[in-house]
């Protein structure tokens, strides 16, 4: 899945193995995944994915201008919150101690690895998007 603001990126289902890094994209005022070689295509995931970092995670503060903070942590699965709320952020990842942080919170170049997709994952529902089939 794709946060409602990623929309007019274009976007793929994430695949286990995938490298990713976290990005801002163009068109947008949201950060989230994309994989390493493919900076303007979002790659979305679905709720129960597992990922894996490099280094212990570093995310924004509150509203941007608290200090960056740093978990301790280099494994999270992904979930999606606030889904009654639709202009509201969705894609957050859920660390070991129970933690919550919206993906659009994270800093940007952090890369992590795919671990293992949920296993009761749906076929990607959302057909893949592309700037070009965006009608205005």
């Amino acid at each position: 899945m794709c946060d409602y603001s990623l929309h007019l990126v274009a976007s793929r289902a994430a695949k286990a193995g995938d490298e990713l890094v976290t990005t801002k994209f163009d068109n947008s005022f949201t950060r989230g995944f994309a994989a390493i070689g493919e900076p303007n295509v979002a790659v979305c995931l679905l709720p129960g994915t597992e990922v894996g970092f490099e280094q212990d995670v570093n995310f924004e503060g509150m509203f941007g201008i608290l200090p960056t903070r740093k978990l301790m942590h280099k494994v999270a699965r992904f979930r999606q919150i606030n889904q009654g709320k639709l202009t509201s952020h969705h894609d957050a990842l859920e660390f070991p101690d129970g933690e919550i942080v919206l993906l659009t919170r994270m800093c940007e170049g952090q890369r992590a690895r795919v671990l293992q997709l949920p296993a009761t994952a749906r076929p990607y529902a959302a057909h893949e998007q592309t700037r070009d089939s965006i009608v205005n």
